[in-house]
């Protein structure tokens, strides 16, 4: 092994059913945002498992997905799946492929990979199935690109005006807001408390990172449209 590369491994469980979903994550030391897990990224994909019923059978986008484990959570829930990242960033793609190979998923019509980068045209887009839920675990990490992820998102609810983006972030600073650029571009926000999908804790699917007081999370959609 790359001495490089660690590998997670993240439990979600149901008491309720006693369903349970083992994911397998690898990780790597590099200075690439994407490369490494952020605590955002499993209660994201706590969110997913908790809603497992509603994502089956839903396509389903990841931007920045980085190792992806929001999306890949998602596939073996029975979504469809793009996974994306910046065209600047092709270790992430790399990374991406290794943790499909890890949770023995493969790319195909149901999973693929292809570049997204924020701010930017990408026609990719104009060629998928009709996107249900796009997943963003800790994009907004840095104030210079609240505005392109945003541009982004907009683009895609313009084509898709009925998905939902589902996105987590560690709050780094309370100056820090995108109030002001969902009213320009036209888009609604709703805060997800952690607590509704058991998220509050600070052992999320047995990773020991943090789960509350830092991690936020929120679902933005077009503007005017009645959540479901």
């Amino acid at each position: 092994m790359d001495v490089n590369k660690s590998v997670k491994a993240f439990i979600f469980d149901d008491d309720n059913t006693g369903e349970t979903l083992v994911m397998t994550v690898y990780e790597y030391v590099d200075p690439s945002y994407g490369m490494y897990i952020w605590p955002s990224s499993p209660v994201l994909a706590q969110y997913v498992w908790h809603n497992r019923n509603f994502v089956k059978d839903k396509t389903v986008l990841e931007i920045g997905a980085g190792t992806a484990l929001p999306g890949l959570t998602a596939a073996k829930c029975g979504a469809c799946v793009y996974l994306t990242d910046s065209a600047f960033s092709p270790k992430c793609f790399e990374l991406c492929r290794d943790n499909i190979q890890a949770n023995d998923l493969k790319e195909n019509d149901n999973l693929k990979i292809f570049s997204l980068t924020w701010g930017m045209f990408c026609p990719n887009v104009l060629t998928l199935k009709p996107v249900d839920i796009i997943l963003g675990s800790d994009c907004f990490y840095d104030p210079d690109v609240f505005e392109a992820i945003l541009v982004t998102i907009s683009f895609i609810f313009t084509k898709y005006p009925k998905a939902r983006f589902w996105c987590t972030y560690q709050e780094r600073s309370a100056d820090w807001t995108i109030r002001h650029l969902l009213k320009k571009w036209n888009l609604s926000c709703r805060a997800v408390s952690l607590e509704s999908f058991d998220a509050e804790g600070g052992n999320i699917a047995g990773s020991n990172m943090p789960g509350r007081h830092e991690i936020r999370m929120f679902e933005i959609a077009k503007e005017h449209q009645e959540s479901d």
